[in-house]
């Protein structure tokens, strides 16, 4: 996925202003950093939407089973609380976090941290902005999260208050006690 990185230094949107260039673009997929870089992605490949829905998937299966939350896809934004506006490849959000939200919050840009997040990166990600990205997610409350690295065999476990794990394929990863019962076995096929 290319990314392009727009510096706004000088010039600095509200949530509302943020949102409404969102809605207002549709067809490109916004992130705003906590330093108020505006983010422009595109869309992913073949085979990095195939094993983004694999992941989607494989959560939102344990999520029906056990109701202990919502699961959300990449194209949602989390409104961070450190004021970065994120979407990760994969999220979740307790049940009892999600249901403290208004109406309103739940239907724009959620200002919550997910209590767990999946980052994937893809064939042709720089690996350092996604774990500056995973590192924003900490700052911001994260409980768990995984930045799955195909191309390095490997995957980085984030926890809070803990230095990040490096752990090789293959490897089952468990959801802890974030995601009780949840386990991803990698490499993916």
């Amino acid at each position: 996925m290319t990314t392009v990185t727009l510096n706004l230094d000088s010039v600095e949107l509200t949530d509302e202003q943020f949102y409404r260039l969102c809605q207002m673009n549709r067809d490109w997929q916004f992130e705003r950093t906590a330093k108020g870089e505006i983010i422009i992605m595109s869309p992913v490949g073949g085979v990095s939407g195939n094993r983004e829905a694999d992941l989607i998937t494989d959560l939102g299966l344990w999520n029906r089973q056990t109701q202990l939350g919502r699961v959300f896809s990449s194209s949602t934004i989390f409104r961070l609380p450190n004021n970065g506006d994120r979407s990760p490849d994969a999220a979740w959000v307790s049940l009892e976090r999600w249901s403290a939200l208004t109406d309103e919050q739940r239907e724009k840009f959620p200002p919550i941290c997910p209590d767990f997040v999946i980052e994937l990166r893809s064939r042709t990600d720089a690996l350092r902005p996604l774990q500056e990205k995973m590192q924003e997610y900490i700052n911001s409350g994260l409980r768990l999260g995984w930045l799955i690295n195909p191309q390095d065999e490997q995957v980085e476990i984030y926890r809070a208050n803990c230095e990040v794990e490096i752990v090789h394929f293959p490897v089952s990863l468990s959801g802890e006690d974030v995601l009780p019962g949840f386990v991803l076995n990698l490499p993916m096929v």
